[in-house]
């Protein structure tokens, strides 16, 4: 299902209710990285009562299994009191974003970044715990381990730039841009992910690589760059 094809369903389920369905995330940003990517969009709606939601849901559903994230629900008013929780993906949202139905709601919101760092923290020690988790369910598998990297880039990335806002007020819309933007502040080494994002667009096989020794590297760059913006963190805090 194309994000298109989403709104004219959303249109037909939900005809006075429907207020904006917005993309976001690679596709608006041209990061789309094929099969490999899916999309995301954000759907506002008048309200988020249970005749809404079982208005959506099938629709919904249609859009999960065609691999995507369910939708994203907010109200006008609830998006808006939003805005001092989820910093870091309202940013991300605000600066980069296509509007696929009715009106803008998002590039005059007026983000509360007083949360951002705490945020930033809390998700990268959080995925990196899913991380870990994740790869002891992979049995050690080559194929296994490598998808399970290939999964995790985007959201490691995403974080990453959001990491970097806190050195830089104006952030590259790529996520790989960003990441290399980010290498300029903490002392870390990009080329582990740059091989992660190829065996993900397709350029390198998982046969033809040290799947193992990829992961041990990948696992301890993402420790180490969360270990610089906690050090990062506790200094700004300190002074």
């Amino acid at each position: 299902m194309t994000p298109e094809k989403l709104v004219e369903e959303l249109k037909t389920a939900c005809p006075d209710g429907l207020r904006s369905v917005i993309l976001y995330g690679s596709a608006a940003a041209g990061d789309h990285a094929g099969k490999h990517s899916d999309y995301n969009v954000l759907v506002v709606t008048r309200d988020l009562g249970l005749q809404t939601l079982d208005a959506i849901s099938r629709t919904a559903m249609k859009w999960s299994g065609a691999g995507n994230p369910s939708p994203l629900m907010f109200t006008e008013e609830r998006l808006k009191q939003a805005t001092d929780v989820f910093p870091v993906e309202l940013l991300d949202i605000r600066e980069c974003h296509r509007v696929l139905y009715g009106d803008n709601l998002v590039e005059g919101l007026e983000i509360d970044t007083s949360n951002l760092r705490l945020q930033i923290e809390h998700e990268l020690r959080g995925k990196l715990i899913q991380l870990r988790q994740h790869y002891m369910l992979t049995g050690s598998k080559p194929k296994a381990v490598a998808e399970l990297m290939v999964q995790s880039l985007s959201t490691f990335l995403v974080l990453f730039r959001a990491a970097l806002r806190l050195f830089e007020q104006d952030v590259p819309r790529k996520k790989m841009d960003a990441l290399e933007k980010l290498a300029t502040h903490l002392d870390f080494e990009v080329s582990v992910f740059k091989t992660v994002r190829q065996l993900k667009d397709g350029l390198l096989k998982a046969k033809d690589l040290p799947v193992a020794e990829l992961f041990g590297n990948y696992l301890k760059t993402i420790e180490c760059v969360i270990d610089a913006v906690d050090a990062y963190i506790r200094k700004g805090e300190q002074a």
